[in-house]
């Protein structure tokens, strides 16, 4: 893939995922698009979203809100994973998951960690603006 289409890919990838943890698209939209992918790319988004929450400074605090945010029942293999342990261990756990249905699960898990740390981040650092492009996208529709 030349790296302009490869470049429009990626900002088209991180502008729905970013739209999704602030809910500016339904999960199921989400779902949809994540199970439309390949496994490999699929583990390439659960990879990109580990790195995104890590960088938005999860929280091992975040767990709970994220698991309720997510849908997930707490005894659901991402579910349990998050809530044990250092957050940047068990957030690659949970974008390792190999099976099908798991992987979906850790989609929605990781979007709402990812919600829940921008989120906060947000508030305490980028209130009275900011340079990231993610924190303007519902100005751009």
């Amino acid at each position: 893939m030349p790296p302009d289409l490869l470049g429009a890919v990626v900002r088209e990838r991180d502008v729905l995922l970013n739209e999704l943890a602030q809910g500016l698209r339904p999960m199921s939209e989400g779902i949809g698009w994540f199970d439309g992918l390949d496994s490999e790319e699929q583990s390439e988004v659960l990879r990109f979203l580990r790195h995104h929450c890590i960088q938005a400074r999860a929280v091992a605090e975040d767990a709970s809100e994220s698991i309720r945010r997510s849908g997930l029942r707490p005894t659901h293999t991402p579910a349990v994973l998050i809530a044990r342990g250092r957050m940047d261990m068990q957030l690659g756990k949970i974008s390792g998951l190999k099976p099908v249905d798991e992987r979906r699960k850790a989609f929605r898990l990781l979007i709402s960690v990812l919600a829940v740390a921008d989120g906060r981040r947000r508030e305490r650092f980028c209130s009275g603006g900011c340079g990231h492009w993610w924190h303007d996208l519902s100005a751009a529709d």
